[in-house]
């Protein structure tokens, strides 16, 4: 819900903040005294377009700020999150700044973000019902999503979602094979052709190092021999040998240590390095014999090399790759089914058509139970909202056939079998039309009200504002009104914008908003009433501009009897 509201030179208000409470919040004031304004400054702070003309005069830049608190809301939660956009635990955030060339700027929890990010935030936090914003209620995917939700059948319209997908999926291969039957046969055969001439390579990468390494030492098989030789030549066979020559010197290192024993470090250096020249010489000596000088085993690699290269230029791919080569054609060949019988895949679309349908078909049998019964319960709350005749309409209107399957009567989409419409009859004998084209302001916030009444359990947002719910009413009507929205404020955060002393009344909460030109300038301002300022308020509301003791004691007691 909305937790805190602060306003930076918007229109005609310097400076405001305000904290907001939970349950009925009236907004009451002269008429012209701003009450719109917080509407506005709201919307703005929820991605509505704005333009230089809401900067204050004389002023830089319009700042709105709106802290919510979203810890309910876990599905906020997530997109947050999702976004890269979270904060505070529970809480959210929402900055615009608006500057006097018109250009804006919108924050989320301090970062930077998309006037669509506002508003897709806007969408989950409040709805506005009157006369000077957007409605949710008009449109079908709202309608649509009361509707299952009154009924109990959200998770079973995820379901219908759900397997609509998976039928869509399947028609589209089986379109897509019975179409291109030729080409597709034609492509599987070469992937086949091809998947069965890597596979019979036999090849893998360590193999492929392995046998480099051996070809290169069978290739270069003599010169190698010869280096092991003239290895062990210089080592210990030629006349003038290392080791003849490191022996004779430490034999000679032996004999002087007699007269200088210092010698011996030196000797063990070299008696160690005798040592190491010793055992390099075996070493060379056991590769000489263990080298393979095989003709035909260099022929067999030369071959293994070639048909290698020769399969890796056919799929334009290094040697080293060929690997995945293969995987890309195994999978394609998943794509297009493998060797799946066209008429197999046939018969499993209509399987997951059948699947589909039933779900549908129930998901309809009761979104027409529970829209008889919403219908009647919204039709009855029209009589008491100043709307005697008045009658409100759920209608289920069935979706045409698919143009693709003409033949087979195949209809339905991703939400059903049909489409919801919320159709209204504003006086008696005249034929229900579509709510967002009969429907005029004064109407549509009641009934948006009386919508909001009998859905009370389901609706997604936790802040509701009514915007001139009043229009056109007074009386026992206005009491009405009073009621409902006192009635809503039990499960959500209501505010409403009111010139009726009956709705102030019912109120938990009432601010009054005025006016007052101060060195020239006029400037609105919002105070929180209680006791005796709010009795004063309602009655000015009754009275006018003479207020009586006889219309305030009317007004304590109308606020005695809300209470």
């Amino acid at each position: 819900m909305l937790k805190y509201l602060s306003i930076r030179d918007f229109v005609i208000v310097s400076s405001l903040d305000l904290d907001f409470s939970s349950g009925f919040t009236a907004l009451t004031g002269e008429t012209g005294a701003g009450k719109s304004i917080l509407i506005d400054a709201l919307s703005l702070a929820l991605g509505e377009r704005g333009d230089a003309s809401m900067v204050r005069n004389g002023c830089e830049r319009a700042e709105i700020a709106a802290e919510f608190d979203v810890s309910a809301l876990p599905d906020m939660q997530a997109w947050l999150v999702e976004q890269e956009l979270a904060g505070d635990d529970g809480v959210c955030l929402l900055r615009r700044v608006l500057d006097a060339g018109g250009r804006s700027r919108g924050f989320i929890n301090g970062r930077s973000a998309t006037l669509q990010q506002l508003r897709e935030v806007g969408e989950q936090l409040l709805d506005v019902y009157g006369q000077h914003a957007h409605q949710s209620l008009l449109r079908p995917d709202v309608q649509r999503s009361l509707l299952d939700g009154y009924a109990g059948m959200a998770a079973d319209a995820e379901k219908v979602a759900a397997l609509y997908r998976d039928w869509q999926a399947l028609r589209r291969r089986r379109i897509s094979l019975s179409e291109n039957a030729e080409a597709v046969a034609a492509e599987r055969e070469l992937l086949q052709f091809q998947r069965r001439e890597i596979e019979g390579l036999g090849f893998n990468v360590a193999e492929w190092n392995t046998l480099q390494e051996d070809y290169s030492r069978l290739a270069h098989a003599a010169g190698l021999l010869e280096t092991a030789a003239f290895g062990i030549e210089s080592l210990s066979e030629a006349d003038n040998a290392c080791l003849a020559q490191l022996n004779a010197l430490t034999a000679r290192l032996r004999d002087s240590m007699q007269h200088d024993a210092s010698l011996g470090e030196t000797l063990q250096m070299l008696e160690s390095a005798q040592a190491e020249l010793q055992e390099a010489v075996y070493a060379l000596r056991h590769y000489q014999q263990r080298l393979d000088t095989d003709p035909q085993r260099l022929r067999e690699q030369e071959q293994r090399i070639q048909s290698v290269m020769d399969a890796a230029r056919k799929y334009r791919v290094a040697p080293e790759q060929l690997d995945q080569a293969l995987q890309r054609i195994v999978a394609r060949l998943a794509e297009l089914g493998g060797d799946a019988d066209l008429a197999e895949l046939e018969q499993l679309e209509k399987s997951a058509y059948q699947n589909y349908l039933t779900a549908a078909k129930k998901l309809t049998a009761a979104r027409k139970k529970y829209a008889e019964k919403l219908s009647g319960e919204i039709t009855a709350a029209m009589q008491t909202l100043a709307m005697p005749g008045g009658s409100f309409l759920v209608a289920l209107l069935p979706l045409g056939q698919d143009e693709a399957h003409r033949d087979d009567a195949i209809r339905g989409n991703a939400y059903g079998l049909e489409t919801i419409e919320f159709q209204v009859a504003a006086n008696p004998g005249v034929p229900p039309r579509s709510l967002a084209k009969v429907a005029s302001g004064g109407e549509l916030s009641r009934i948006s009200l009386a919508i909001q009444v009998a859905t009370t359990q389901v609706a997604s947002v936790p802040t509701l504002i009514f915007d001139e719910v009043d229009s056109g009413i007074g009386g026992r009507v206005a009491e009405i009104v009073g009621h409902l929205l006192k009635k809503l404020g039990k499960d959500y955060q209501v505010l409403c914008v009111t010139h009726l002393p009956q709705v102030a009344a019912a109120a938990d909460q009432q601010w009054q908003v005025s006016k007052a030109v101060k060195n020239g300038v006029t400037l609105s301002h919002i105070d929180v009433l209680e006791g005796a300022q709010r009795v004063e308020e309602i009655a000015r509301m009754l009275g006018g501009v003479k207020i009586t003791e006889t219309t305030r004691k009317h007004a304590a007691e109308m606020l005695a009897v809300s209470a």
